[in-house]
């Protein structure tokens, strides 16, 4: 059973901007508050077909984010979540 659902929300819009050079192959976003802290790891669709936000939420301890995406380059391609639980 897979533990991190993604759901990704089609805001509809192209990209207005360029992407950030520094990440050509994209970010991972990591939102644990210490790095090393529990948590799990997912990869998200990549790149974004466009504008949008990805809903991430972690059906074992309930932790939820929502990270914008761009459809460009610089997209985030994976993200770290909290854990939770103790």
């Amino acid at each position: 059973m897979e533990q991190v659902k993604v759901t990704w929300f089609d805001h509809q819009r192209e990209p207005q901007c360029d992407p950030n050079p520094a990440y050509p192959d994209g970010i991972d976003v990591d939102l644990r508050a210490k790095s090393g802290a529990r948590g799990c790891v997912t990869d998200l669709p990549y790149p974004a077909p466009r504008c949008g936000i990805y809903l991430v939420v972690c059906e074992k301890c309930g932790y939820s984010a929502a990270i914008t995406t761009a459809g460009r380059v610089d997209d985030p391609k994976k993200v770290t979540l909290p854990c939770k639980l103790n």
